[in-house]
């Protein structure tokens, strides 16, 4: 088999827009959200509010006409996707099948089944509470027991967190982002209400990681299984790589500047043949302006940024340092970096003061400093702005933090 060879373009144009977020949106609306998960496989998400949260600025950065409450709507009235995980993301609800086959192993999540097997009278309690009244959320019991965990200070919310990770309750709907959970026969489309094989999750799971990232390192590909909760063995992804690229379904990939071997899907070589030739694929031509028109800012979960890919991908050094010390911060408490075309060229640090309803800018640090000598770059960066203060409802917007002044002057005129 003969690798793709692809260019360092190629392979950051590729990964911007696998997810969607490059050349410009081309979803729009609530079909358009829900659209645009599919699209990127997974959704992370985080109960952060400081402008929006995680989860919202993704699909904003994805979505024209996008309003967070269309998110909830798709997931939770319309019973499209699901969320789950110890780091927690919504998926399509056709994948629910084959997350139950993980949640069948019993070395899933060890604390929370020796939980079960040592409190099974309090699982019971909880169960037939929400049968008999619905969907309940951890406010809504009082407990037997005091407990010491992260997930919670009642026995009862810890049964509640532990019946969810085998399946037996779904979120059924939040409110703020409190889970109010029910039975899975009545949140679960009867259509996806079965087990796959555990083949059958390994070779769907498989496809879904790449897809994913877009691309990955050969050598990083059976690490990144575990994301799915698959309890693979090295024997197990040493057979199942060398079966997917004898079916056709991998190809090798090699990047420029890299010795390693790569993955990629080999239903994505149109799009990185394309790439590679300079043009565009048709199905990424966006309904809206390009992110050389008007720059968008990445969620602090955004798989092509977050841990660390940021560098891998970009060189672009990006850390969210909400949960870091403020000593050891190094930009600030809430950056989001700053895409414009399609590199990362500068961080912003925003806050909403919903009192008042003005989007503060707390900081502004750009890679190169040749950048704000830009006036397109000046432009894109205006209207960006203008477009997140209308997305968070801020009335105004405070940018007497970014700096040059020439710059912070000269999108001023955006934002009136």
């Amino acid at each position: 088999m003969t690798p793709i060879s692809i260019s360092k373009t190629t392979y950051k144009r590729f990964i911007l827009g696998r997810q969607g977020l490059w050349p410009g949106r081309r979803f729009t609306g609530k079909d358009g959200a829900a659209a645009a998960i599919r699209n990127s496989e997974a959704l992370q998400l985080d109960p952060l509010n400081v402008v929006a949260r995680s989860q919202e600025i993704a699909l904003w950065s994805r979505v024209l006409d996008f309003y967070p409450e269309q998110l909830y709507q798709v997931a939770y009235d319309e019973r499209q996707f699901f969320d789950y995980g110890g780091g927690l993301f919504f998926y399509p609800m056709e994948d629910f099948p084959y997350w139950r086959a993980g949640m069948q192993q019993p070395n899933l999540y060890p604390r929370w089944t020796k939980f079960v097997a040592e409190h099974p009278e309090v699982l019971t309690q909880v169960l037939e509470a929400i049968r008999e009244r619905g969907p309940l959320g951890n406010r809504d019991f009082e407990g037997n027991q005091a407990v010491k965990s992260y997930r919670g200070r009642k026995d009862t919310a810890l049964a509640l967190y532990s019946l969810w990770l085998k399946g037996e309750v779904m979120v059924h709907h939040r409110q703020g982002f409190d889970r109010h959970y029910d039975l899975r026969e009545r949140v679960l489309p009867p259509q996806y209400d079965w087990i796959a094989s555990p083949q059958e999750t390994l070779d769907r799971f498989s496809h879904k990681i790449i897809a994913f990232l877009g691309l990955t390192r050969e050598k990083r590909w059976a690490r990144n299984l575990f994301f799915f909760d698959l309890e693979v063995t090295s024997e197990q992804a040493k057979h199942q790589l060398a079966a997917l690229y004898e079916q056709g379904v991998y190809t090798k990939a090699q990047v420029e500047g890299s010795k390693e071997d790569w993955i990629a899907l080999s239903c994505d070589l149109p799009l990185l043949e394309a790439l590679e030739r300079g043009e565009l694929p048709p199905e990424w031509t966006p309904l809206g302006p390009s992110t050389l028109d008007e720059v968008t800012f990445l969620a602090p979960l955004e798989i092509v940024s977050a841990r660390g890919r940021a560098r891998e991908v970009f060189g672009f050094d990006y850390i969210w340092e909400v949960y870091k010390p403020l000593e050891q911060r190094r930009w600030g408490y809430y950056t989001l970096p700053i895409l414009y075309g399609d590199d990362l060229v500068a961080r912003l640090g925003p806050k909403l003061d919903r009192k008042t309803g003005t989007l503060k800018i707390n900081g502004f640090w750009l890679e190169k400093e040749a950048t704000a000598d830009d006036p397109a770059f000046a432009d894109a960066l205006g209207k960006g702005l203008a477009r997140f203060a209308a997305f968070i409802g801020a009335r105004q917007v405070d940018v007497t933090a970014i700096q040059p002044q020439k710059l912070q002057v000269h999108i001023q005129k955006f934002l009136k």
